[in-house]
């Protein structure tokens, strides 16, 4: 017998969570200013939705990281009746940073980065392959990343409320080198994957430094495009329960203007340019399963020699940037990501 599902999110706690997604480390003082409540009350109905694991605040790649990194898109296929157990034993990796059970030829797609290709070879081609119930392993490298879910916006705010948050767009920064990520770094990425709202004070006393010491590395981190936070939350209960991801192709002198575009459709969360014969992935949240067809005809329209070759939903989001989650979507646990440790199983 399931479970009674979980009572759908309110309109106040989207407009919390849509205001966290525009500054997810803001001051409850300010949040408050911008939702017209008074600072206790934002900071009491955060604190109940966290608890509830419905919606959370953590470290998000910055898009200097992905130029770093290895990322991959994987396709794992599963022994018949092993899926959920694979599912289970790979949400334990560092590595696996998002895990979906799909519905379609293949049994899982997980995003997984590494340090590099070396390290990605090895996961892929020399461990996962041997993990009891995996049958076939296939990696689709990313070539680039347009866009990832960090970006992703909800619109629960009123214009004016948006405005408040995000401000006037900021005079160009110069370019920063973004240097290279220490055992320190490692360490306070993740205890922000567990609480990226933790105080400056709190990430010194955890870490054993100064508080300027804690709060100047996060600050050189996000200023360097290295990190970046994200407000995330159970889609399914604040009215987005589809999640689909479609591969396509593209011409090659085509790919990044249309993935630029696609980037600034309300429903994309990820987009980016993979290796192999379909060179376009898209992943979009969407309010139904009849939203499919109809992005699917907005995008044929807009851009007619982009070709859908296949389209798939997600059954279940087993894992989504560490979070481990139930089947309702809420955040049961947590895996920090590191993407920097020697591959192991």
């Amino acid at each position: 017998m399931q479970d009674d599902a979980p009572p759908l999110l309110k309109e106040d706690e989207l407009a919390l969570i849509s205001a966290l997604q525009l500054r997810p480390r803001a001051s409850w003082t300010e949040l408050g200013r911008v939702l017209g409540v008074d600072p206790v009350t934002v900071a009491r109905r955060f604190g109940r939705l966290s608890d509830q694991g419905t919606a959370w605040v953590e470290f998000s790649p910055g898009p200097r990281l992905f130029e770093q990194i290895c990322v991959a898109f994987v396709v794992i296929d599963c022994a018949p009746g092993t899926t959920a157990h694979v599912a289970r034993a790979l949400s334990a990796h560092a590595h696996m940073l998002t895990i979906e059970r799909a519905a379609t030829s293949h049994d899982i797609l997980a995003t997984v980065a590494t340090r590099d290709l070396l390290a990605l070879s090895r996961y892929t081609l020399d461990l996962l392959p041997h993990l009891p119930g995996i049958t076939s392993v296939r990696a689709r490298i990313v070539t680039p990343m347009f866009t990832e879910g960090g970006r992703w916006r909800i619109a629960a705010l009123a214009p004016g409320q948006r405005a408040r948050l995000t401000g006037p767009s900021p005079a160009r920064a110069a370019v920063v080198a973004p240097g290279e990520i220490s055992s320190f770094d490692r360490a306070l990425v993740t205890r922000l994957a567990h609480d990226g709202r933790a105080s400056y004070q709190t990430l010194a006393n955890d870490l054993g430094v100064s508080l300027s010491t804690a709060k100047r590395r996060v600050e050189q981190l996000t200023r360097r495009g290295l990190l970046r936070f994200r407000c995330d939350f159970a889609r399914a209960l604040g009215g987005w329960p589809v999640a689909v991801t479609l591969w396509a192709k593209v011409p090659p002198t085509e790919l990044p203007e249309i993935g630029h575009a696609l980037v600034r459709l309300p429903e994309t969360r990820n987009c980016a340019a993979v290796s192999g014969p379909h060179n376009l992935v898209l992943q979009a949240s969407l309010h139904s399963v009849s939203d499919v067809l109809r992005l699917e005809s907005q995008l044929a329209a807009a851009h007619p020699s982009l070709d859908i070759v296949d389209r798939v939903i997600t059954l279940r989001q087993d894992k989504l940037l560490g979070r481990l989650l139930d089947p309702h979507g809420r955040s049961a646990g947590i895996v920090p990501p590191d993407i920097w440790a020697d591959p192991a199983i």
